[in-house]
């Protein structure tokens, strides 16, 4: 028997024959609250951009974003440079 059958024993229709093909990209619409950095509030607007990419493009715009976080918190562990040596004053003839 080709066709399966139900417990009342009438044949189950059979299934098309479709090709299934990836879902086309749609924006998540997840809202961003600004965290008042300008450098990570772009890192986190960036992610928008997987939303309109195809599955395959998504670990570029992932990797792009955490490069950025990555920036990000490195500089704030950065120490602060000391302040440079005020200038001498002119000598005076």
């Amino acid at each position: 028997m080709s066709e399966s059958v139900s417990e009342a024993g009438t044949a189950a229709p059979a299934e098309p024959d479709r090709a299934f093909g990836p879902a086309a990209p749609a924006p998540l619409d997840i809202p961003r609250t600004p965290t008042g950095d300008a450098g990570v509030d772009a890192c986190l607007e960036r992610l928008a951009d997987a939303g309109h990419l195809a599955t395959d493009g998504h670990a570029e715009v992932y990797e792009d974003v955490l490069r950025g976080l990555r920036d990000a918190l490195t500089a704030l562990d950065a120490r602060p440079e000391p302040p440079a040596p005020p200038a001498p004053y002119p000598s005076r003839p």
